[in-house]
C-alpha cells in the first residue's frame, strides 16, 4: 500500500514537472500568429481620403497639410489620417489615391476614399454642390477595375507592371472602410431631416453598404476592418448650425451624437450578420466613435486643448464660418485677411471645422489599433483570423 501511494505521488510529480516545463510553449503555441497584410485596399470619405477628390477637383490651400508634409497633400488636415498610421504600421508606404494619375504607386494597394463621399447615391453631387460622384458603388467599380487592369499591366510588362499589385495580393490584403458620415450629415442634416427621418434613413444606409462589402468579397476579399462613424455632434460645421441644440456635458450636441450612434448600432449589427452570411472572412468591427468622444470629453487628460474649436477657420464661439474656410482670403472691413490655422495643431483636436488634425488621428490610431476598441478583440495586426 505504502509503495503503490509513492508510485502515485512520483508520477503526479513527474505530471506537474511536464506542466510547468511546457506551459509556455502551449501558451505560444496558442497564441493568435500576426497577419501578412500585403496591401491595403480602403474605401471611404475624408476620413481617409490621400488625394482622391483633389485629383478630380482643384487642389487644397495651405495650410493643409503644414504639419507634416508641408504642403498641401491631398488630405483634408494639417498632416496625415488614420489610414496613413495604419499603412506605415504595417510597413506599407502610404496609399496612392486610385483617382491620383500622378506619381502612383498600387503595389501596396489603392485607396478609393474621396472626400464628401456617401454609402448612398447623393442627391446632389460636385461640382454643382453636395456630396463626391464617388460613393461606394462607384468606389467598389473603381476596385474592380483595379483588379482586373493591373493583372493585364503585369502581364504586358514594362515600366508599369511594378507598380501594381500582384494577383495574389488580393486575397491577403486588409480591407478598409470608413464612410457614413456624409449620409447623416451632408445627405440628412443639411437637407433639414428630422431625428427621426435620419434614424428611418439608416436600414437602407447600412444595406448599401452591406451589399458592397459582400461584392468586394466575391472579388476575394477576406479580411475586412470597418470603422464605425465619429460623434458629428462634436465638429463645428455642426455646432454652428444648430446654436441652440441641447448640449450634452461634452458640449456636443446631443441628437446628432445619438443619430451617430443609432448608425454605428446598426452597422455592428450588419458585421455580425456579414460574418453569418460570409463565414470565410475575417471582420474587426472598430468602434472609432468612442475614441474621438474621448477627446472631446477629456482633452486634458490627453493633451488636448479646446476640442470644439476649429484650428484653422475664422469667427464665433467655434472659430468656423462656412463662408470664410481654411486657406481662403476673406473680406473684412476693406481689408483682406487670410483664414490660417493656430500656432499649435498638436494640442488641438479638430482642424478645419470638420477634419481631424494629425495629432488627433494619430492619437486614435494608437487606440484603436490595439484591438481594445474591436470586436472581437483583436490587434490590427491580427485582424485576419476569424472570430
Amino acid at each position: 500500500m505504502v509503495h503503490s501511494t509513492g508510485v502515485v505521488i512520483s508520477l503526479f510529480c513527474s505530471y506537474m514537472l511536464i506542466l510547468l516545463t511546457t506551459g509556455s510553449t502551449v501558451t505560444t503555441t496558442l497564441a493568435l500568429k500576426d497577419c501578412e497584410f500585403p496591401a491595403i485596399f480602403n474605401f471611404g470619405d475624408s476620413n481617409s481620403d490621400t488625394g482622391g477628390l483633389v485629383a478630380a477637383f482643384p487642389p487644397l490651400p495651405a495650410p493643409y497639410g503644414e504639419t507634416y508634409f508641408h504642403m498641401s497633400a491631398g488630405r483634408f488636415s494639417d498632416g496625415r489620417l488614420i489610414i496613413d498610421f495604419l499603412a506605415k504600421s504595417l510597413g506599407h508606404p502610404y496609399l496612392s489615391a486610385y483617382l491620383d494619375s500622378l506619381g502612383t504607386n498600387f503595389s501596396y494597394g489603392a485607396n478609393f476614399a474621396t472626400a464628401a463621399s456617401t454609402i448612398r447615391l447623393p442627391h446632389l453631387i460636385l461640382p454643382r454642390a453636395g456630396s463626391s460622384p464617388f460613393y461606394l458603388d462607384i468606389q467598389y467599380l473603381q476596385f474592380l477595375q483595379l483588379k482586373s487592369r493591373s493583372q493585364l499591366i503585369r502581364q504586358r510588362g514594362g515600366i508599369f507592371a511594378s507598380l501594381m499589385p500582384m494577383e495574389e495580393y488580393f486575397s491577403k490584403a486588409l480591407y478598409t472602410f470608413d464612410i457614413g458620415q456624409n449620409d447623416l450629415g451632408d445627405e440628412g442634416i443639411f437637407r433639414n431631416m428630422t431625428v427621426q427621418e435620419l434614424n428611418a434613413s439608416v436600414p437602407d444606409i447600412i444595406t448599401g453598404f452591406s451589399t458592397n462589402i459582400k461584392k468586394i468579397y466575391d472579388l476575394g476579399a477576406r479580411s475586412f476592418w470597418i470603422h464605425n462613424t465619429g460623434p458629428i455632434g462634436c465638429l463645428p460645421y455642426i455646432l454652428v448650425i444648430f446654436p441652440s441644440a441641447q448640449k450634452d456635458e461634452a458640449g456636443c450636441a446631443k441628437a446628432c451624437n445619438e443619430v451617430a450612434q443609432h448608425f454605428n448600432h446598426k452597422l455592428k449589427q450588419a458585421v455580425v450578420q456579414l460574418r453569418k452570411d460570409l463565414p470565410l472572412a475575417a471582420f474587426t468591427y472598430v468602434d472609432v466613435y468612442s475614441v474621438k468622444y474621448s477627446l472631446f470629453k477629456e482633452p486634458q487628460k490627453y493633451g488636448f486643448e479646446l476640442p470644439l474649436v476649429a484650428c484653422c477657420g475664422y469667427g464665433g464661439k467655434y472659430n468656423y464660418d462656412s463662408s470664410a474656410r481654411c486657406g481662403t482670403t476673406m473680406s473684412l472691413n476693406g481689408s483682406q485677411i487670410f483664414v490660417g490655422s493656430c500656432k499649435n495643431p498638436s494640442t488641438r483636436v479638430v482642424w478645419d471645422g470638420i477634419h481631424y488634425t494629425e495629432a488627433a488621428a494619430k492619437f486614435v490610431f494608437n487606440k484603436i489599433s490595439t484591438g481594445a476598441y474591436s470586436d472581437p478583440s483583436l490587434p490590427l495586426k491580427q485582424a485576419c483570423h476569424r472570430s
